[in-house]
């Protein structure tokens, strides 16, 4: 499939590394030409590698053929919505997403996050704040983590025991019985940050900065992270609606239980 206007067959190439070091390389999916051209410029400036989709269809087929390391997703899309795009993305891979819209609403925020997007950004947006968001991600996934096998690590290492869940926080994956837990990049980093003291009060404001790089400016911004606490007990929790592991400070935030010898633990 073509990439589209002329503009975006320099966006695939003119990004290329001239000295041979890896570039994040980032997929950029909006319907709009304006956009596309100021955030290929902004983007290949602050020194990322950018591909470009103008369609929803076009997105999923740019992303197997480049496997990009982060996503930034338009909602508003022909042929595929940027909701439908961002499902179909999650069923394979934990690539992170940063969702853009127009749609003011708190309610489709929520429900783009919900998806497993990683971050929403109303526009208009700033292109500063929407790199300093890239750059947060992509310093807490790694770059090329998107795609890369776990490394190989001491046995033991680095293992979070929570009753019959077994963390790995070197491969960044969670088990239980054997069987892996599917968890994206912002979900397992919201669980190390929750357990790194358990039974810490950790306030809501301090979780939405640690994990997105930004102060909460209204109080939809700390909505965020109530879906995302929410997305982690649904998927580690044996009944999400009275949480065991996870459990709710009223006015505060969100503080972990301190179950049996909960802590990191070197495996024998």
């Amino acid at each position: 499939m073509a990439l589209g206007d002329q503009h975006q067959h320099g966006d695939a190439s003119g990004a290329a590394s001239g000295n041979g070091e890896h570039r994040a390389t980032l997929l950029v999916v909006d319907d709009e030409p304006a956009v596309r051209r100021v955030l290929v410029m902004r983007l290949q400036l602050a020194g990322y590698r950018v591909v470009c989709a103008e369609d929803g269809e076009e997105a999923l087929t740019l992303f197997h053929q480049e496997q990009p390391d982060l996503v930034v997703l338009d909602v508003m899309l022909p042929k595929l919505d940027g909701f439908a795009v961002c499902r179909r993305l999650r069923a394979e891979s934990c690539v992170p997403i940063i969702f853009l819209s127009a749609l003011e609403a708190i309610a489709e925020r929520v429900a783009g996050l919900d998806l497993g997007a990683d971050d929403y950004l109303p526009k208009p947006f700033s292109p500063k704040e929407l790199e300093a968001r890239i750059a947060t991600i992509l310093r807490r996934v790694g770059r090329g983590s998107a795609s890369a096998e776990p490394r190989d690590v001491v046995p033991g290492q680095g293992v979070l025991r929570l009753g019959d869940l077994v963390v790995d926080t070197n491969r960044r994956q969670v088990t239980r019985d054997g069987e892996r837990i599917g968890l994206t990049y912002t979900e397992f980093s919201l669980l190390e940050l929750l357990f790194r003291e358990p039974g810490r009060v950790v306030p809501r404001a301090e979780i939405l900065e640690q994990l997105w790089g930004y102060p909460p400016r209204r109080a939809a911004d700390l909505r965020v992270v109530d879906v995302y606490v929410a997305r982690l007990r649904g998927k580690l929790e044996p009944d999400p609606r009275n949480p065991e592991l996870i459990l709710t400070v009223r006015g505060t935030g969100y503080a972990s239980q301190r179950v049996g010898e909960a802590g990191m633990a070197a495996a024998g």
